[in-house]
């Protein structure tokens, strides 16, 4: 279930609250509820809102040549035991074929301190 953040203006409390999707909060007795948390001295049915308090998470894609770049390697399936290594440079060999050691991605090539 999702993470949601409640603010309650009568109390002054930021509360995390998990809850399923569907559902949205209106009182405070029900952010308690949810959160497992006691009411405290606040009105059970003080207003409460949603608020965004983290920003979400972005995934930027990367073309192969950035992954080459910053080090990563990339490699795509082609056949069974058949990979191919789409960040391959000069040194390396485009294709990785199981059992095979030579063509294994050089690793230690990309690693620097």
């Amino acid at each position: 279930m999702p993470a949601y953040d409640y603010y309650c203006e009568t109390n002054g409390k930021t509360v995390e609250v998990t809850h399923p999707a569907g559902k949205k909060l209106r009182f405070w007795a029900e952010v308690c509820y949810y959160a497992q948390i006691r009411l405290g001295d606040t009105d059970p049915e003080a207003a409460v809102k949603m608020v965004i308090s983290r920003a979400p998470g972005v995934s930027i894609p990367k073309f192969n040549s950035e992954l080459r770049n910053i080090g990563f390697t990339r490699l795509e399936k082609r056949d069974d035991g058949i990979y191919e290594n789409v960040t391959a440079t000069d040194r390396e060999s485009r294709y990785m074929k199981r059992g095979d050691a030579s063509t294994l991605p050089d690793i230690k090539g990309r690693i620097a301190d």
